[in-house]
């Protein structure tokens, strides 16, 4: 019986639910192989990072379904929810992951536009006269 982990990343409002299962390192991002969802290499550098960390390249199968963000958001995301998932496997990779950050939900958001403004801070052109 293959042994299946499943985790939550996120980053801004992007949202990476993750699939965990022994295999040979195929990554697949909403249907699609990560080379045609994620063409720009460093995001899938992003995205292969705690793999390298924890020299688990090409032993786990990962299916992600992501939804909401930009491009860096959702590579974000997916890079929190295999960190969060290699832990659930093994508990030693925790200090690596969490030495370079990857375990920690960056809490950065967009803040919300105020009434009378143009955006959240901007104003509307003063005019004394």
């Amino acid at each position: 019986m293959e042994k299946m982990i499943m985790s939550k990343g996120s980053r801004k409002t992007a949202i990476a639910r993750v699939i965990l299962k022994p295999g040979k390192g195929n990554i697949i991002i909403n249907k699609k192989e990560i080379s045609k969802y994620v063409p720009q290499p460093e995001l899938q550098e992003m995205i292969y990072q705690p793999f390298n960390l924890t020299e688990n390249t090409g032993k786990y199968d990962v299916t992600i379904n992501v939804k909401g963000g930009g491009f860096n958001a959702q590579a974000e995301a997916i890079r929190h929810g295999i960190s969060r998932a290699l832990v659930k496997i093994d508990e030693k990779y925790r200090s690596i992951l969490k030495s370079n950050g990857f375990l920690k939900r960056d809490p950065r958001m967009v803040e919300r536009k105020k009434y009378g403004h143009k955006k959240a801070r901007k104003s509307f052109q003063f005019s004394k006269r």
